[in-house]
């Protein structure tokens, strides 16, 4: 159990500073966000010391993450319920919001502020995709288009058609993605049913 623990504490201060990096704060910003000093974060980042529960709660309310992230504390619970995000090595989050076998699987995409010239990485597999863009500007790279999608607007496409999601140069951006089964489509309802 010791060593769990040792193995755990020990990888937070790597996890520390990347959070720290990849929101570009200098670590006396974050002193000053936190009220913990620059010293002892830079002694928590490097693994010089442990961090406690004190210290723990001021920065995952800073980096805007649980606890459990922070420390990446083992899956506990109904795994239905207690979802875990994935960092992508690009500063995005994704967060499964499903883990029901088969079916269509749903998902929320963050991905932070892009670039505008950003040239697109193209990719195909088999399957069908909804998103529905909930904040930001979502840009669509979809064969030949290249769309700019915003709050409230959805597409949904063959995903054996090339494609790219992207945020702008506008700021992130958060969408949800519907992903089925080759030929599994939504069912839609366009208007209320009438009373007869």
């Amino acid at each position: 159990m010791n060593d769990d623990l040792d193995y755990t504490l020990s990888a937070v201060g790597p996890r520390l500073k990347r959070l720290r990096l990849r929101r570009d704060v200098t670590l006396a910003d974050l002193a000053e966000q936190t009220g913990i000093s620059a010293s002892t974060l830079s002694r928590l980042e490097a693994g010089l010391r442990r961090p406690t529960l004190e210290q723990l709660l001021p920065l995952a309310r800073v980096h805007g993450v649980t606890l459990d992230e922070l420390v990446d504390a083992p899956p506990t619970g109904d795994p239905r319920l207690n979802l875990r995000p994935v960092a992508g090595p690009d500063g995005s989050t994704i967060l499964p919001l499903t883990r029901r076998p088969g079916g269509i699987q749903a998902y929320k995409f963050i991905l932070p502020k892009g670039r505008d010239g950003q040239e697109p990485q193209l990719r195909t597999h088999e399957g069908y995709d909804w998103a529905y863009v909930l904040n930001g500007t979502l840009r669509l790279v979809l064969g030949e288009h290249d769309l700019i999608l915003r709050p409230g607007e959805a597409v949904e496409f063959d995903t054996r058609t090339p494609h790219w999601f992207g945020a702008t140069s506008v700021g992130p951006v958060e969408f949800l993605s519907l992903i089925g089964k080759q030929g599994q489509r939504t069912h839609v309802r366009a208007a209320p049913k009438r009373d007869s």
